[in-house]
């Protein structure tokens, strides 16, 4: 990780597709599964120390295609192309024995700042 890394917050929504199923021979334990599936791919990419997670299912009900999020995921990351391999899992973890990827059942938006710090004036 380099001396000042990225502070990324992954906004993460579940859309109409997630509330459709069961559908296809797909489930909503099948769109876990390879949720969790991306959760550990982003934990596990070099360049990431991951910081926590928020989980909104309580209050937010149904759809969400912006804020508010259904959840989010903070993390340090070492570059910008790391955050792009991390929002990418979403659109290669495969769910269930389905054609389908886990984009098709939710979405990511990675807000990229820094650590919130005293600047020096």
């Amino acid at each position: 990780m380099t001396a000042a890394p990225l502070r990324v917050l992954f906004c993460i929504g579940i859309n109409q597709n997630f509330f459709d199923l069961p559908r296809d021979g797909v489930t909503a334990a099948d769109v876990w599964s390879a949720f969790v599936e991306m959760m550990d791919g982003i934990k596990a990419l070099p360049g990431v120390e991951f910081i926590g997670d928020i989980d909104d299912d309580s209050h937010l009900v149904g759809p969400s295609d912006s804020w508010p999020w259904t959840c989010y995921l903070l993390a340090d990351v070492d570059s910008q192309p790391t955050v792009r391999a991390a929002c990418d899992l979403f659109r290669t973890v495969r769910v269930g024995q389905s054609e389908w990827k886990l984009w098709k059942y939710t979405k990511i938006e990675a807000r990229i700042g820094r650590a919130l710090t005293p600047r020096e004036y």
